[in-house]
């Protein structure tokens, strides 16, 4: 080839490569800036249509200022009884805060507790602190501290935020660096290279970028919504597929590479053109899945569902584009130490292509014995997934949110330890303004509610003179059971039931506890609605690219029943292992379209490369070449993948270790059993059946399995 063409070859892959350089270096900032965008108010994440998230605009209008309240807990030393005195002394202390900095109006009175051993009040914070909140909650606290002979504690609304915060801080470059050391550590083992794994991870941290760039602009234009939980599983989600999709490419680039005389330009043309379609389907299952939320009612699934979806897209342009250019431009190199040997020539890489010794040995049992492989996997499953119903997911109770020693979680138990469990968390009440002292009796009438009192301007009970606004008043009801209790929300349906039966009173009842029974009844007809979705969008691009009907339907069950399985474990590991007694009700929606989608991505990558084989060879040679050929990539990528979600365990919180431990536990149980024994032993079981009605559903079936699994010998059908 003359040396001006071979010049003009290396300029595509060359300009790519700089192009990405350029995205690197002004885009990848923004991975850390998108705490600048991110919002901590919870409100904006609640159900659009709830009751709750009504009362939260209704109680606007009966404040001054808007305020985030911190509660101040007294106990008295070696749990004795509190010294005459010592409510009107904490009294003074706090008012001394009135005009400071951070400080929205004047605190409560000290108010005593039944057994004369704790006080409570309430400090109104300003609710756009930010950073300066834990500056803000010591001074309280040296406000509290003079009080003699007691211990100090911060429980409420403010001291759970700044405990969020202090969860979060920081977590973008540890949560970012345990992935990718993870990841690179798999990849060195695995694929004993070094030039590689560099490649790979750093067109995963290109696409991450790329994408937090995107996200930040959406954020800072208020088109998409970020919270500290969706930044830290859209860098997980960028990370892990954009590294799934990379291991599929040069796994294949790898191949083409042993043709006898194979180009580095022809090989890779030939490696894009068989990765091509099965990556694109992959991202698209991920990507539509994930759009799917956006139907839900949750304002932090439907943040999730675009934001999650860019980088999904993200990465699958980085593998498409920088990968291949870096491929292309180091050829053989790439995989030093174990660069690719040439074939004979003759032999056909594709076929030719053994594969490990251990996908050899269990492609061989797979085409022995289908139908015990499956049977027995089969019956493993479905009695793992016998423990789903076992899941909890009623809500992580306030103890739990934190799997750390969180300092609000501690005072919050003292503070319920003293006073009603609702105690400075009540079930907020607005109604009209003539039915108010019939509402407030109604409410007290109410079993599990230790009180019930219209309030003033300040928020203090006002019987005889509360805040009017707009014809409407707001009524406060103190819950005996802690406010995150089953027995708290319990209380709150009889009550809402029992407010609204009052004549002519049009009364809303929200609170803390009524936002966490709407997220619960709202999750669950989430989950009615946005799993067919997933499970139709799948349905219809695994139909699209396998051109068949039987098959497609046969891997929605099984990555169903994988999902089913896995909720088994996991009920059992959370009570018994993790000592979690409840889990976060989004919790199932998001393993499910993570683990559904993510799934049948490994299907997608097995099948198309059957359905390729089996095209030259015959449907049982096709399985066995396929399992084979894709067996090691596969299975580096769904470990990698694993890897990734699990690094989201770093961050102490619940509801993110649940979905790290759902997600990884799943992606494995799928890759190693569903995706490894149980499919590839149906479709061998099935033969050309399972591709019905494609034209490889009309080649002669290659041998019948018995009942002992064995069948005759398959002709070659290339």
């Amino acid at each position: 080839m003359p040396r001006a063409s071979r010049r003009t070859r290396f300029l595509v892959p060359l300009v790519l490569l700089l192009v990405w350089l350029a995205v690197g270096g002004g885009l990848g900032p923004f991975a850390g800036r998108l705490g600048e965008v991110s919002t901590n108010d919870q409100a904006a994440f609640l159900p659009r249509s709830a009751e709750s998230t009504k009362v939260i605009e209704a109680q606007k209008a009966f404040r001054t200022s808007e305020s985030v309240p911190a509660i101040v807990v007294w106990t008295a030393k070696d749990g004795g009884t509190l010294e005459p005195g010592s409510a009107a002394g904490a009294t003074r202390s706090l008012a001394a805060l009135s005009g400071r900095p951070g400080i929205a109006g004047p605190p409560s009175p000290a108010l005593a507790s039944e057994d004369g051993k704790a006080l409570r009040a309430v400090v109104p914070l300003r609710p756009d602190l930010g950073d300066a909140l834990p500056d803000t909650l010591d001074e309280v606290r040296k406000a509290a501290a003079p009080v003699p002979g007691t211990t100090v504690w911060l429980a409420g609304p403010a001291a759970t935020q700044a405990d969020l915060s202090g969860a979060f801080s920081g977590i973008d470059g540890l949560l970012l660096g345990v992935a990718l050391v993870a990841v690179l550590l798999i990849l060195l083992v695995v694929y004993r290279s070094v030039l590689l794994p560099l490649m790979i991870i750093l067109g995963a941290v290109f696409a991450l970028g790329l994408a937090c760039a995107i996200v930040y602009v959406l954020a800072d234009a208020d088109l998409v919504r970020v919270d500290g939980q969706v930044q830290g599983i859209l860098s997980i989600l960028v990370i892990g597929a954009a590294t799934d999709y990379a291991l599929l490419l040069a796994a294949r680039y790898r191949e083409e590479l042993t043709a006898p005389d194979a180009d580095r330009f022809a090989a890779m043309r030939k490696a894009l053109r068989r990765s091509f379609e099965p990556i694109v389907a992959s991202a698209a299952t991920v990507a539509l899945a994930l759009i799917a939320l956006l139907a839900s009612d949750l304002s932090n699934n439907r943040a999730l569902g675009p934001v999650g979806a860019i980088g999904i897209v993200c990465a699958v342009v980085s593998a498409l584009t920088f990968l291949p250019a870096a491929l292309v431009l180091t050829g053989r190199a790439a995989y030093w130490p174990a660069r690719p040997k040439t074939l004979p020539e003759g032999a056909d890489a594709g076929a030719a292509r053994g594969g490990h010794a251990v996908w050899t040995r269990i492609a061989a049992v797979v085409d022995r014995a289908p139908r015990k492989v499956w049977a027995i996997t089969l019956a493993g499953l479905l009695a793992c997934a016998a423990f789903a119903p076992a899941l909890n997911s009623r809500g992580v109770p306030f103890d739990e949110i934190f799997v750390n020693d969180a300092p609000s979680v501690a005072a919050q138990e003292t503070l319920g330890r003293h006073f009603p469990g609702g105690a400075g968390n009540p079930a907020v009440i607005v109604a009209d303004a003539g039915a108010a002292t019939r509402v407030a009796a109604a409410a007290r009438d109410v079993e599990g509610v230790d009180s019930a009192f219209p309030v003033d301007a300040t928020g203090r009970p006002a019987p005889g003179k509360p805040l009017v606004v707009d014809g409407r008043v707001r009524i406060d009801a103190t819950l005996s059971d802690a406010a995150d209790s089953d027995a708290a929300r319990e209380t709150l349906a009889r009550l809402r039931t029992a407010v609204h039966a009052v004549p002519g009173a049009d009364a809303l009842v929200g609170g803390s506890t009524a936002q966490q029974y709407d997220t619960q009844r709202t999750a669950a007809r989430d989950r009615t609605l946005i799993v067919p979705v997933v499970l139709a969008i799948i349905l219809v691009i695994l139909v699209a690219l396998l051109r068949s009907l039987v098959l497609p339907l046969l891997l929605v069950a099984t990555v169903a029943l994988n999902f089913a399985a896995t909720l088994g474990v996991s009920a059992l590991v959370f009570e018994h292992v993790l000592g979690f007694t409840g889990t976060d009700s989004s919790v199932p929606l998001y393993g499910f379209v993570f683990l559904v989608a993510l799934g049948v991505d490994y299907n997608i990558f097995l099948m198309s490369r059957v359905r390729e084989e089996s095209l030259r060879h015959g449907v049982r040679e096709g399985v066995r070449i396929g399992l084979t050929a894709t067996g090691g990539v596969i299975t580096s990528a769904g470990v990698v993948l694993a890897a990734t979600f699990a690094a989201l365990g770093v961050i102490p919180l619940a509801f993110l270790v649940q979905i790290a431990f759902i997600v990884a536990f799943g992606v494995l149980l799928d890759t190693l059993v569903v995706r490894s024994l149980l499919v590839p032993a149906l479709v061998r079981d099935l033969g050309p059946r399972a591709w019905w009605p494609g034209a490889l559903s009309r080649l002669p079936k290659e041998g019948t399995a018995g009942a002992d699994g064995k069948g005759a010998t398959a002709p070659d059908h290339s």
